[in-house]
């Protein structure tokens, strides 16, 4: 739920105000001036500021000031309301930081949609630096699992751009495109378990080299279980093995009870392996993999997503 300081002097106006906010599942904290809201800034910063300008002790432009000063407040969405509507006004509360400038009197579908813009614009924002923060260090980790097997260097990125690109066909908001995109890179993170020997195999593996191979996604799983902004990856690790028939690995799972993230994978994962040479096959063409990803649909794969994946594919 996300947290609103709300500011205004005008008691009526921020019960209303109130009311409206609250009525979406916002969570709202009130102040009646910039010294009392900017207090309450320093006790437990909020997701988002919306603030009257005209205010006693301390003014919406003194508070905002306040604010981007303080470093858990550079990035803080605020919001004006005023009734001035000079451009002077305008401006100076463009140049001090302000993110956007609601004019009084306003309706109850302008303030949500304003404070739903901005609220939105953060998350993307926060969500995508953090995903240049980590993508690095995970793609330098699963570089490391792919030099031992040289038969598949560049599945992972293969894969990535696969799984992207499907995802994005099927609609797939922001949110989780970003942890597809750790999921596609780390799914054979736990063959790290697995011998160069084994990976490197020519012929049909044993029992034995067999067991090992089928162990690797419930191991990667169980290496992403400690690390918290890496944990929401797991299901591609750990089903992308799992066949819509029921017939896969680890858990032996069928249809939809394999998680949508498991099922995605095992199609990009499977049209990659079939058109790489591997050391158990020559490759595929694209067009020939496809036929099998078709003539598979309902088989090991969900129908559903095989669809999706043949009107978007683009070599």
């Amino acid at each position: 739920m996300s947290k609103i300081l709300l500011v205004e002097d005008d008691a009526l106006l921020l019960e209303v105000m109130r009311n409206i906010l609250e009525a979406e599942g916002f969570e709202i904290h009130a102040a009646s001036n910039g010294k009392q809201a900017f207090d309450h800034f320093m006790s437990e910063t909020p997701d988002l500021i919306l603030s009257d300008i005209m205010m006693p002790e301390m003014d919406g432009y003194e508070l905002l000031e306040a604010v981007r000063v303080m470093p858990n407040g550079v990035t803080v969405p605020f919001l004006f309301l005023s009734a001035r509507t000079e451009k002077a006004d305008v401006s100076r509360a463009r140049l001090l930081g302000a993110d956007d400038y609601l004019f009084k009197p306003f309706d109850a579908p302008e303030l949500i949609n304003a404070v739903r813009s901005r609220l939105d614009r953060r998350r993307m924002v926060e969500l995508f630096d953090t995903r240049t923060a980590h993508l690095q260090t995970v793609i330098m980790l699963a570089n490391v699992i792919e030099a031992r097997d040289p038969y598949t260097a560049g599945h992972l990125e293969r894969v990535r751009r696969l799984a992207l690109n499907l995802a994005f066909a099927l609609d797939w908001k922001n949110e989780d495109i970003v942890i597809l995109e750790f999921g596609a890179i780390l799914h054979d993170i736990g063959k790290i378990i697995v011998p160069s020997r084994v990976l490197k195999k020519t012929g049909p593996l044993d029992e034995d080299e067999w067991k090992l191979m089928r162990q690797h996604p419930e191991v990667g799983a169980k290496m992403l279980e400690g690390v918290d902004h890496l944990r929401t990856a797991i299901p591609y690790v750990l089903y992308h093995h799992e066949w819509w028939n029921g017939t896969g690995y680890p858990n032996g799972m069928s249809g939809e009870k394999i998680p949508r993230e498991g099922r995605l994978l095992a199609i990009v994962d499977a049209f990659d392996a079939m058109t790489t040479n591997r050391p158990y096959h020559i490759s595929m063409m694209a067009k020939e993999a496809i036929e099998e990803i078709r003539q598979n649909r309902g088989v090991y794969f969900d129908p559903d997503m095989v669809d999706a994946f043949i009107r978007s594919y683009k070599s």
